[in-house]
């Protein structure tokens, strides 16, 4: 959906000239006060120390008083723990401070477990504590944490001596010095008069230096417009990466600024180590980062003549507006192991709906109920598999959401009737903002109950979005919860039912006539939490509701929910997308390393508008985009309201055909995503992978960010710019990995290649040592393939071995988790021999079957056939053929039940 279109914005669009995001409507770090202020300090010059004879030590943890020798007022406590799971927790906070100080309430999925900690060494300057292979040394004065993996330092926290925390306290006095904002006397009065109570605040930031010895790249803090590997910050002109919430028109690639979501962990990775932290703040946060990525040339030059190596190190620095200090660093020592860490922290994606993995058609509208039918009719008529339609603002009655366009959809039972009787669902969104219009019962409501959120001086804030004049709700009151959740439910939004969802949109949330397009930072939220505490985990509160309201609507069905607005633990409610971008080769690109980034982060359920939000992207683009929209997890195609009807089904013949044929491929690899959904829930895996995930030792992979892993054993590398014939591509692994080509077969061993193009080119490869499994028949939809066959691809590795695994249930009801009805189900190919076996000791009464076993590799083309082997089918011989072309064996009808292990023999 659109954002901001104000006057000017339209009469601009009308006469076609582009719009683009207005760095003047954003702050950047000098023109925010606390961070111009916190990046003034000077390196090497902490005025913080730990006086170790306070200190207290139990099992899990240890704690002492820190002192800021220039603050003596400044009351502290820093207290450390450790995590089960390889991970510490520090935090530092005021004791009996004027104020409390804001902990995030919905990132963390539960608080973690703590683990044993051993107390190794003790003195009056330093403290060592161990926890498994984990040791941290403390160092007091000045304050130092060092982090070590068995007995390697990988960790340094106030290394560099710019640790900040400044604290509640009465105004100074006039002609006082106050050290921690001396280079800025404006940032009392800026703090002092926005405060909603009589108690004096002042200025609350904190901020914490963090090094990571031997690291060479620094990944994470998503969302920004930018490469996967973070760039250096502070030289070129580069702002710190910026996390807050923002509703930002047409947003700015290769940059770090602020765009929809924040969600604060950082991963430093090097060949040998990967460590990552986790900033536990909800406020705005600033991130500035020193990456060997971006290399040093006076250091290279010594290199060169010297003939030395420097070590690696990244750098990174967290400052935030307010809230208590608390982290977590996460110890790896692999990256999958540092996100997994991170997955325990704060959760995981509940697995999907079958539907929601499949392919979803939208536009900011489509114009009435009639509309919405033709388009699917006509998806059927071309052969084109659809599962979702989606209707944006449109569709309400005046923008008062829990309504209908009387006139476009009077008869909305009659649409999703329609729908559902094709197999498809239907999405449609709701927004925070809240239409002030008298007799509108969701705002007489909130009126009456005192449900919204207030300004300073304790009345109803008011602000600006699509219905115009509009109020928030406070989703932050238990009774403004409960009573918003049950507006979801079929009796009070009539004319929807199990099989419509949501889209919860301009949730950052979005005020076009706030302070940078939002809510304004001293509004007041329940408990007297001014919005500046809370405002990037707005959106996680407000999806939580809509989560929970869907639950109540819908108990024996998994929610589906797509949010912009997303903080930490925001997978544990919905998926997201990349937002408002356009139609545009570099936007396409883009798509890839903004989407890797929140899968590293916890949001593997990601995607992009397909074809582009903004403009009208050509048919080259258009093909490209769902070549490459396919392999990530959330795949809609979304548009402008003043863009032209772009629907596959209105391009030419050639055109059509391809997005067809890209649409098929995705619907033949269902299976392989749900398994990897599974997957995820369980481990904590993403289901989406960089390179180096997988190949950590690798140097030339820590760069790419073109490239997708869908788990282990696909590789994508879609083209991404304009009137390519041929594509360079790096497989993994080395000299002795097979990758195939998943369209001809093509055998490619590890290493760089170049990839002839064609514009109906997929430059897809399966990893020798899969085993893949797919559902090949074309269908209108997931929903009527639930019971289809499997073909099984078994992608053949050096050693003639694959194996892979699936995942099997009713796909869509919590009948898995409840009465543990599911199939999770091993397949092992070796020595000519494909068994399968359950991994877990369930059953689900399936009527799915193997229909055939395509093996890809050095198969001996003189096998003449098969014999299975299972419990059912006894022994029986199958037909098999080797296709010379393709260098691939087929197994034709085992037949067998995926419920059944069964052991299948090439003879």
């Amino acid at each position: 959906m659109g954002r901001r279109i104000f006057l000017l914005g339209l009469v601009l669009a009308l006469l076609g000239t582009p719009l683009a995001v207005d760095k003047n409507n954003f702050k950047t770090c000098e023109q925010s006060s606390f961070c111009r202020r916190l990046r003034k300090y000077e390196p090497g010059n902490s005025v913080y120390h730990l006086d170790l004879s306070s200190l207290q030590v139990n099992e899990n943890s240890i704690e002492a008083s820190l002192v800021n020798s220039e603050v003596p007022a400044a009351n502290l406590k820093l207290h450390l723990q450790a995590v089960v799971g390889n991970i510490f927790r520090v935090t530092v906070d005021e004791v009996n401070g004027l104020h409390p100080r804001y902990k995030p309430q919905f990132a963390l999925n539960g608080e973690p477990q703590v683990n044993k900690l051993e107390v190794l060494e003790r003195n009056l300057e330093t403290v060592t504590v161990k926890c498994g292979s984990n040791k941290v040394k403390v160092t007091a004065n000045p304050l130092k944490l060092e982090f070590y993996q068995s007995e390697q330092l990988v960790a340094v926290v106030n290394g560099k001596g710019l640790f900040a925390f400044e604290h509640y306290r009465n105004k100074p006095a006039e002609g006082e010095t106050d050290v921690q904002i001396k280079d800025d006397p404006g940032a009392w009065e800026e703090n002092f008069k926005s405060h909603h109570d009589s108690k004096p605040r002042g200025p609350s930031a904190i901020g914490a230096d963090f090094s990571f010895p031997g690291s060479e790249r620094a990944y994470g803090l998503p969302e920004h417009g930018d490469y996967l590997p973070l760039r250096t910050t502070g030289t070129g002109g580069n702002d710190p990466y910026r996390l807050y919430n923002l509703d930002v028109f047409e947003y700015e690639l290769d940059s770090t600024m602020a765009t929809y979501g924040s969600i604060p962990v950082l991963y430093a990775h090097g060949t040998k180590h990967t460590v990552g932290v986790f900033w536990h703040n909800a406020a705005e946060t600033w991130v500035d980062i020193n990456n060997s990525k971006d290399g040093n040339m006076v250091s290279s030059l010594v290199n060169l003549v010297s003939g030395s190596k420097t070590e690696a190190n990244v750098d990174a620095r967290f400052m935030s507006e307010s809230g208590a200090m608390d982290f977590f660093v996460l110890m790896g020592p692999t990256p999958r192991d540092a996100v997994k860490q991170y997955a325990s922290l704060t959760g995981v994606h509940t697995l999907p709906q079958l539907f929601a993995l499949a392919y979803h058609q939208s536009r900011w509208n489509y114009n009435d109920q009639d509309d919405v039918t033709n388009v699917v009719a006509k998806f059927d008529i071309h052969n084109m598999p659809l599962d979702v339609m989606w209707l944006d603002i449109e569709y309400t009655d005046s923008k008062k959401y829990f309504t209908w366009d009387p006139i476009k959809f009077s008869q909305p039972e009659n649409m999703v009737s329609n729908l559902t009787g094709t197999g498809r669902k239907l999405v449609v969104i709701i927004d925070p903002h809240i239409k002030r219009e008298a007799g509108y019962f969701l705002h007489e409501d909130a009126l009456k109950y005192d449900f919204y959120v207030k300004n300073k001086e304790g009345n109803v804030y008011e602000g600006w979005c699509w219905p115009g004049s509009s109020s928030y709700l406070d989703v932050y009151n238990p009774a403004a919860q409960d009573y918003y959740k049950k507006l979801y439910s079929l009796e009070f939004f009539k004319g929807t039912t199990h099989d419509v969802w949501l889209w919860n949109d301009m949730n950052e949330p979005s005020v076009f006539n706030g302070p940078e397009v939002t809510m304004p930072k001293d509004m007041v939220h329940y408990g007297g939490w001014e919005h500046r505490d809370v405002h990037n985990e707005y959106a996680s509160a407000y999806i939580r509701i809509t989560h929970q309201g869907l639950l109540l609507r819908s108990p024996h069905r998994r929610p589906f929910i797509l949010t912009r607005g997303h903080f930490a633990g925001s997978q544990r409610f919905a998926a997201t997308w990349t937002g408002d971008n356009e139609a545009k080769w570099s936007h396409l690109a883009a798509s890839l390393p903004m989407c890797l980034s929140e899968a590293l982060s916890g949001l593997s359920f990601c995607g992009a508008d397909v074809g582009g939000f903004f403009h009208n992207p050509d048919p080259e683009l258009l093909q490209r985009w769902y070549q490459g929209g396919i392999w990530l997890p959330f795949f809609r195609a979304h548009a402008h309201i003043d863009t032209r009807r772009r629907e596959p089904f209105l391009y030419p013949d050639e055109v059509m055909s391809n997005i067809r044929h890209s649409l098929r491929l995705r619907y033949a690899h269902l299976p392989l995503w749900y398994t990897l959904f599974w997957e995820h829930e369980t481990t904590g895996e993403p289901v989406i992978r960089p390179l180096f995930y997988h190949y950590p030792e690798d140097e030339k992979v820590l760069d790419i960010d073109n490239t997708v892993l869908v788990g282990q054993s696909v590789l994508a590398r879609p083209v991404t710019t304009a009137g390519e014939t041929s594509v360079e591509v790096y497989l993994p692994g080395g000299s002795n990995a097979k990758w195939y080509d998943i369209e001809d077969y093509n055998l490619y061993q590890g290493g760089s290649h170049k990839v002839p193009v064609s514009l109906d080119k997929h430059v897809v490869f399966y990893r020798g040592g899969s085993i893949i499994p797919r559902k090949d028949r074309p269908r209108r939809s997931s929903t009527v393939m639930h019971n289809d066959p499997f073909t099984l691809y078994v992608a053949l590795d050096s050693n003639n071995a694959a194996s892979g695994t699936l995942y099997v249930d009713d796909y869509q009801s919590f009948e898995y988790k409840n009465d543990k009805k599911y199939l999770y189900v091993h397949f092992k190919f070796e020595n000519n021999k494909l068994t399968s076996s359950l991994i877990d000791k369930t059953d689900y009464a399936t009527e799915e079957w193997i229909e055939r076993v395509i093996i890809l590799g050095p198969v001996n083309k003189h096998v003449s056939k098969a014999k299975i082997t299972s419990k059912s089918l006894g022994v029986a011989t199958l037909e098999v053929s080797y296709d010379a072309e393709y260098k691939s064996l087929t197994i034709r009808k085992p037949a067998v039940s995926v419920r059944e292990p069964f052991t299948i023999e090439l003879v």
